[in-house]
């Protein structure tokens, strides 16, 4: 049984006093109610807000009530009509449900009948909205893994996300590039009250602005060249259930701004439209950036910030939590593959700058390069079993965790410089995307001048 606070309906009844009896019923009952006196009222209505529910009168003065049905069908065909008359006949009765009336009603009648209708005509109306729903992501969704580990690093996350889970409010997942914060969005959807809801997913950073407003909040038809059809954005596709927002410090301020208003009061509004639609979409937010520093610098707005900071959850590095690595390595490989010791040792003390994601490139190249489903010290990349060098040429050796950052870098350095510069293939050896290589440049702080020699070393 659905919720009446979750009921936007609209009256349409040319009988003021009627209307208001109405209107007062439902709005008693915790229904959020519009009224309009006529047809032009409830079209102008209609064209700044979504209703999931509408009760017309069919006799009004002016546009009837059956060709108002018909308007507000073209116009918003999710809506739900419940029809009301005094001198009800069957070809009126006809004539309305082939024009997409939901229910027909003669009056007088009791309001609790009514009532019981316009419930019934929400859940028809919901129904129908998960169907579309399970649509789009079945178009949309990717396979995931399991999240492993048995690390005090990860037993950490594991418990906030116990916690975290249950909970309505925005999270924000921190950490680096190819940690896992998909895996952990999807972690903390299965442990709340929206498990059997949509999860959808976008990634900011791979998409232009203007295609990426259109993704999230949709557009109508001639709104932009190339948009040939009305499209439901993904906050709608997510309404009722989680929306996962990754790389949301790539969020342009426009943008940012319309989020903001969405995670204010639920309301939002399609490119190219006037209508404000509503929606009960939980975010899960997740950034490799440090979004304190990013509001500090004024490239990302303070009140937005706060809104998804509600709680933070922060991924370890696979480096912080290497005694998690032959787990993952064997979960990796599967039952149809074996691993020489040897092999797995080498994996084992390797720091991995790209993280699980580039634990999991480095075991696929294994297996096209190995013989008889074994995995051998040879099959693996050369920046694993290698170790680091300066820029004299000598290794640099594994050391303690607070001089990671300079094994990290010399490791980094090392890619380029073998790659001669080229950070399209450096970003593939390292098991990262290019934009993330480009921050690594700027935080080890490599010169222009290294990457110059680079390109033009023999």
């Amino acid at each position: 049984m659905s919720r009446p606070e979750d009921v936007d309906l609209l009256v349409v009844e040319d009988d003021s006093e009627f209307r208001q009896i109405v209107a007062r019923w439902f709005t008693k009952k915790g229904y959020h109610v519009s009224e309009a006196p006529h047809a032009e009222a409830a079209l102008d209505l209609c064209s700044r807000k979504q209703f999931h529910v509408g009760v017309f009168d069919l006799r009004m003065p002016g546009v009837s009530g059956i060709e108002l049905l018909k308007q507000v069908k073209a116009l918003s065909p999710e809506t739900e009509v419940v029809m009301l008359t005094g001198e009800g006949t069957i070809e009126t009765a006809v004539e309305a449900m082939k024009n997409g009336a939901f229910d027909y009603l003669l009056k007088p009648f009791p309001l609790t009948e009514l009532e019981l209708i316009c419930q019934k005509a929400f859940e028809t109306a919901s129904l129908r909205k998960e169907n579309l729903q399970l649509k789009e992501l079945l178009q949309r969704e990717r396979t995931s893994g399991d999240m492993l580990g048995q690390s005090a690093a990860m037993r950490d996350v594991f418990r906030l996300i116990d916690r975290a889970g249950p909970t309505d409010k925005a999270i924000l997942i921190q950490g680096e590039s190819g940690t896992g914060k998909e895996l952990v969005a999807r972690a903390l959807q299965r442990a709340s009250t929206r498990a059997d809801k949509p999860f959808v997913v976008i990634n900011c950073a791979a998409l232009p602005e203007n295609l990426l407003e259109s993704e999230l909040f949709g557009h109508e038809k001639g709104s932009f060249t190339g948009a040939v059809a009305a499209k439901s954005g993904l906050f709608e596709v997510a309404d009722g259930g989680t929306l996962f927002i990754d790389e949301i410090g790539e969020l342009a301020p426009s943008l940012q701004a319309k989020l903001l208003r969405v995670l204010e009061d639920g309301s939002m509004r399609r490119v190219g439209s006037l209508k404000e639609r509503r929606v009960n979409v939980r975010i899960i937010a997740a950034t490799n950036r440090n979004l304190a520093n990013e509001v500090q610098a004024n490239r990302f707005r303070e009140d937005l910030f706060y809104r998804i900071n509600v709680m933070s959850l922060e991924l370890p590095p696979l480096r912080q939590r290497q005694g998690d690595v032959p787990l993952l390595v064997d979960h990796f490989l599967g039952s149809d593959w074996q691993i020489e010791p040897e092999a797995k040792q080498v994996l084992g003390r390797y720091h991995w700058p790209g993280n699980v994601r580039q634990l999991i490139n480095a075991l696929e190249r294994a297996k096209i390069l190995a013989d008889d489903g074994l995995i051998r010290l040879l099959d693996l990349p050369r920046e694993v079993t290698e170790p680091p060098r300066n820029s004299a040429g000598a290794p640099v050796a594994m050391v303690a965790s607070d001089d990671l950052d300079s094994v990290e870098r010399a490791h980094v350095v090392d890619i380029l410089r073998r790659e001669k510069g080229n950070k399209s293939r450096a970003a593939r050896a390292l098991g990262v995307t290019r934009r993330s290589l480009y921050r690594l440049i700027e935080r080890f702080n490599i010169q222009p001048d290294e990457l110059q020699a680079m390109a033009t070393s023999s």
